[in-house]
């Protein structure tokens, strides 16, 4: 089945990889200089050069600057395995995409390609087309760095989005959209000479009068992108109970949690409620999947999640989650804060600097800022050691590339809880952990991370697989039994 689909869309993809090692169109993402130099010493560390040697290294540390700018070769969806059949899942979603999309493209390029992953079992992958040749126009919107990280994995710009625009725009107007890379272009400009990266073309749907109009904020799209530099369907409104938008190291967390249907299973920093409810899905939506998060407004959230994904068994929560374990062990009530040694399974899927979210093409935070989740990550930790059964596992997981948040943290929580012992992660489809911690060889054999930069120039001689499983965004996950 996989050979067939990759037969189909093999030229494609060849194209895809050729145009991406032979011209990166967006220049390396912008740091702060102090930040670029502490990622260097990360990636350039004495372990590391020991075993690469300081050539590969360097390689690597620069690769891993060009593909952060850049959004991975994939667009991952986790299907709603609990509710329809996968196959039937596949379905549906190519028949919706195809009709949404015939509108606007001619029948050969509306053809939508939908690949099950070979391993994980509920994800569909769709291939990304760029970057493309498109030609910029005169005519310029300027958006903000994070609507632009959005339109480059497919999405619309909504008006929000919109610092800059023509002075007369008008509906229906083609436009060329751009990202503010600096944060610099004030709200209304009509010229805007910073600092900007082209990122396709779109149509106007809605005047500039309404966009900037004083009083009541501007809402729906803005812009509807047609040519963007890198094609992937828009999924607003795409099948909401039967796909889910999510990236592939996040759907692997679910599984590497493993819920069991009847199990009581803690998120503790559970917003916006995606590996929420795929625990919940995963369990069958039989047991009980508590959920924290310490902003009310996020809880809202998951619950609008569960919900659309008609999933029962999750609690939701406004609690912080280090304040989540309970000096009286005979309380009884429902919410936190909870007896010690109260959960089966605990996911700490830990606040943190976030290096790792791809598209990103500017990061503005000082060395400062990117310091500080550490020790709220072992706030939490000691948090959800002691709400964990004996024989129970705890997840720990990032969605970024530094030592000291990852590697660093397993290290810490190896020596400062002796009964925390690692386990194999199933599935186990990124890298090993990175050399830097001091752990042992066969501890990295047992973590998982995703690192982009190690294929990143990948020919097209590499299976379709291993580009789905490598291209990713980065990311890290340690899986521990408590003895």
């Amino acid at each position: 089945m996989l050979r067939r689909h990759v037969k189909t869309t093999g030229w494609f993809l060849y194209l895809s990889i050729k145009v991406r090692q032979a011209m990166p169109v967006f220049p390396r993402i912008s740091m702060k200089p102090e930040v670029t130099e502490y990622l260097k010493s990360v990636y350039i560390n004495k372990e590391v050069l020991t075993v690469v040697g300081p050539e590969e290294a360097e390689r690597r540390f620069q690769n891993l600057l060009t593909c952060l700018s850049h959004p991975p070769s994939y667009t991952c969806v986790r299907a709603s395995t609990h509710l329809a059949p996968l196959e039937e899942i596949h379905h549906q979603l190519g028949e919706e995409l195809k009709k949404r999309q015939i509108c606007s493209l001619s029948a050969q390029e509306a053809s939508v390609h939908i690949l099950p992953h070979p391993q994980v079992k509920d994800v569909l992958l769709l291939p990304v087309d760029g970057p493309r040749c498109v030609q910029q126009l005169s005519s310029e919107v300027v958006v903000g760095a994070q609507c632009a990280n959005a339109v480059l994995r497919g999405a619309n710009v909504f008006a929000p989005g919109i610092l800059g625009s023509p002075k007369y725009m008008k509906v229906g107007d083609v436009v060329s959209v751009f990202s503010d890379l600096e944060g610099r272009c004030t709200r209304g400009a009509t010229n805007y000479q910073g600092k900007k990266v082209f990122v396709g073309n779109g149509v106007a749907k809605r005047d500039r009068s309404s966009i900037f109009c004083p009083g009541e904020p501007a809402r729906g799209v803005g812009v509807q992108m047609v040519d963007p530099l890198y094609r992937s369907p828009s999924f607003d409104g795409v099948l909401p109970s039967l796909v889910f938008l999510q990236n592939l190291p996040s759907v692997v967390v679910g599984h590497v949690l493993d819920p069991h249907p009847g199990e009581r299973i803690l998120d503790m920093c559970a917003a916006p409620g995606g590996k929420t409810c795929h625990i919940a899905a995963l369990m069958g939506d039989q047991g009980e999947v508590v959920a924290l998060d310490k902003i009310r407004s996020k809880i809202a959230q998951i619950q609008e999640n569960a919900q659309i994904l008609r999933l029962q068994s999750i609690k939701a929560f406004c609690f912080d989650g280090t304040k989540a374990v309970s000096s009286d062990s005979t309380q009884t009530s429902e919410g936190p804060p909870f007896p010690a040694e109260s959960f089966d399974r605990v996911l700490l899927d830990a606040p943190c600097s976030g290096l790792g979210q791809r598209p990103n093409m500017s990061i503005t935070w000082s060395l400062k800022e990117i310091c500080s989740y550490q020790p709220l990550q072992r706030k939490l930790f000691h948090t959800a050691v002691r709400l964990l059964k004996k024989g129970g596992v705890l997840v720990y997981s990032t969605c970024t590339i530094t030592l000291a948040e990852n590697e660093e943290q397993v290290a810490w929580a190896l020596h400062t809880f002796p009964r925390l012992t690692l386990q194999l992660q199933k599935p186990h489809i990124g890298a090993e952990g990175m050399l830097g911690a001091g752990l042992s060889s066969e501890q990295l054999h047992l973590l998982q991370r995703f690192s982009p930069e190690l294929s990143w120039d990948q020919t097209q001689t590499t299976s379709l697989p291993c580009r789905a499983d490598g291209d990713t965004i980065g990311f890290f996950i340690a899986k521990f039994m408590k003895t």
